[in-house]
């Protein structure tokens, strides 16, 4: 049987490529890193986190939580490593970026049904094959995608935040503690006073970005939104964003403070941290500069500085089944955020059911749908249904599923029947 040849070591083509070889098929992994790196990427590790080292809420109350619960259920790769390297986020599901991509490299090179390939495809390849080539596909693999396409291909812009190291925190200024006090109290907090908040948010507005050079005119997705996006919206902006007090009360005042930076974890030693909400386009001078101007960070030491990149993503709705598999070309899959799912979670779960639908096709057998009770089948039907005239990338969230039959007035019970149904669902998917 020929190999599945499976596009881009990301967290969706580790997911795929992980499914169809613990099926017992062979597979050909392509990954271009080390020998070409993207602009984000600084590793030669498969599965790098590029943004934050968080994978957002592990609660099954929440979207990306519940998500989460239904790719463990179908074997997900990245779910078992996540919480064999996770860092304490509270009520999230954070890693030890470098442990994570490690561990998943070492688990992809020693399977006995993958090859890995160092090598940059610059083709469409012949089927059986899955293309996660990510936000960052190489220009060469762009054109060609674009030309399988007919050109519909949509770019928008991503950012990530710095990191800082514990050591040059100045802790005086700095207290630990989680919103309301819920969960452990797994995160710095560096409070502001009103002039302190006014003379950043000056400054801030004031800094000098990074030029963007031969890019478009940048629109920037929601979940990722640059600091500097944030505040031009106005002066109250990030006191509802990511400099929200409320909640929180600092122990020196007993008060609830004007402002607050919040910081996390990065690695288990607790010896970087990531500056919660600080994606951000500035010139790495000028993050040393504004973000300097923040209680406790005057003397911050940056190990990673903010940066933006290009995110690529195909208009999904025209060009992909509900079952991941391109119209045009049957054997032919994409996977990750290059469908127009957002978040790392999102990314690896479309790796699974793509790499399930691969199986099936090899097998002669009729591909699956996901089933819309669940987010992540609601999530493929959401990028493969929306309306392709104002199609955005979709994160995982409980609007997308479809409401009850029943009207339920009681929003926790309503909450606690939409999880049971997609669990349910889910199962149901797995005895398949």
């Amino acid at each position: 049987m020929e190999p599945v040849k499976v596009i881009g070591g990301g967290l969706a083509g580790c997911e795929a490529a992980w499914q169809l070889a613990q099926s017992g098929i062979k597979v050909d992994l392509y990954e271009m890193r080390p020998s070409k790196f993207t602009p984000a990427h600084h590793t030669d590790k498969l599965a790098e986190l590029v943004c934050s080292n968080s994978l957002r809420s592990n609660e099954i109350t929440n979207a990306a939580g519940l998500l989460k619960e239904e790719m463990r259920l179908l074997g997900s790769l990245v779910m078992k490593v996540a919480e064999e390297t996770s860092v304490p986020a509270g009520a999230a599901l954070a890693v030890d970026r470098e442990k994570f991509s490690s561990k998943i490299t070492e688990m992809i090179g020693n399977h006995p049904n993958i090859k890995l390939h160092i090598e940059e495809i610059r083709e469409i390849p012949e089927p059986p094959a899955i293309i996660a080539t990510g936000p960052l596909t190489s220009e060469a693999m762009s054109k060609a995608i674009a030309k399988l396409l007919g050109d519909e291909h949509l770019y928008f812009y991503d950012a990530a935040a710095p990191i800082v190291t514990s050591e040059s925190i100045n802790w005086d200024k700095a207290f630990w503690g989680s919103r309301y006090n819920k969960g452990e109290a797994d995160y710095v907090n560096l409070p502001l006073t009103q002039e302190e908040y006014d003379l950043f948010y000056k400054e801030l507005l004031a800094a000098e970005k990074h030029p963007l050079k031969d890019f478009e005119k940048p629109t920037f997705f929601e979940g990722c939104m640059p600091i500097e996006e944030m505040a031009r919206r106005g002066y109250r902006t990030l006191l509802f964003g990511p400099l929200k007090p409320v909640g929180i009360i600092d122990p020196k005042t007993g008060k609830q403070p004007f402002a607050v930076v919040q910081l996390r974890k990065e690695n288990n030693e607790g010896t970087l941290f990531n500056i919660v909400g600080f994606q951000t386009s500035l010139k790495w001078g000028e993050q040393k500069r504004v973000f300097g101007l923040i209680p406790g960070l005057e003397e911050a030491e940056f190990v990673r500085y903010g940066f933006i990149h290009r995110n690529t993503f195909i208009l999904s709705p025209l060009h992909l089944k509900p079952t991941l598999e391109y119209r045009g070309i049957e054997g032919l899959f994409f996977a990750g955020q290059i469908t127009g799912v957002e978040g790392y979670i999102e990314s690896a779960a479309s790796g699974i059911i793509a790499g399930i639908n691969m199986k099936r096709f090899i097998k002669g057998q009729k591909p699956i749908e996901p089933p819309a009770e669940s987010v992540i089948g609601a999530l493929l039907n959401y990028i493969t249904s929306a309306d392709p005239a104002n199609f955005q990338p979709m994160k995982a969230n409980f609007g997308i599923l479809p409401q009850l039959p029943q009207k339920v007035k009681d929003k926790t019970l309503r909450k606690k029947l939409l999880i049971e149904r997609a669990l349910t669902s889910v199962k149901k998917l797995v005895e398949l």
